[in-house]
């Protein structure tokens, strides 16, 4: 129990330490951006937690370097960043990026969403497969650019 109130004040810690990062204008609902993005911060911040504790697999010390040895069948995506995959979000036409964010971050379902968005439920859910579709072009794109500029 004291752990998790350990990890919760850390999440909190990193929220007021970073919350001049926070974009306000970037959904209407703040309050439901901002709850999205803390409950990003502290899904990381149970990760980095996690990974601290349970730093040995097999008997075997994990490091920076062992995490970062790509296997055998690693994929293009696999090779994308956290950093690109948030810049592909954000070009996502705005309708789209928002569908997107609350049914795969928030989670809400779609009928939520028609109702916190204004629009019906069969918008929601082919706003949602054209963001997968946009998305998925777009993640293409940058693994292609990156394989052609990357030296392997």
């Amino acid at each position: 129990m004291e752990e998790c109130e350990e990890i919760v004040n850390e999440g909190f810690v990193k929220l007021f330490k970073n919350i001049h990062q926070f974009d306000e204008t970037r959904q209407e609902d703040t309050l439901l951006s901002l709850k999205g993005w803390f409950k990003r911060i502290l899904i990381n911040t149970c990760i980095d937690h996690y990974r601290k504790t349970n730093s040995s697999v097999n008997g075997h010390v994990l490091t920076h370097e062992s995490e970062t040895i790509a296997d055998q069948g690693e994929t293009g995506i696999d090779m994308l960043s956290y950093k690109e995959i948030i810049e592909s979000v954000r070009m996502l036409s705005p309708a789209y990026r928002a569908v997107f964010n609350l049914f795969v971050i928030e989670g809400l379902s779609h009928e939520e969403i028609s109702q916190n968005l204004g629009i019906s439920v069969g918008a929601s859910k082919s706003n949602l497969s054209k963001a997968r579709d946009n998305l998925r072009k777009l993640l293409q794109n940058k693994n292609i650019i990156k394989a052609y500029v990357s030296p392997r």
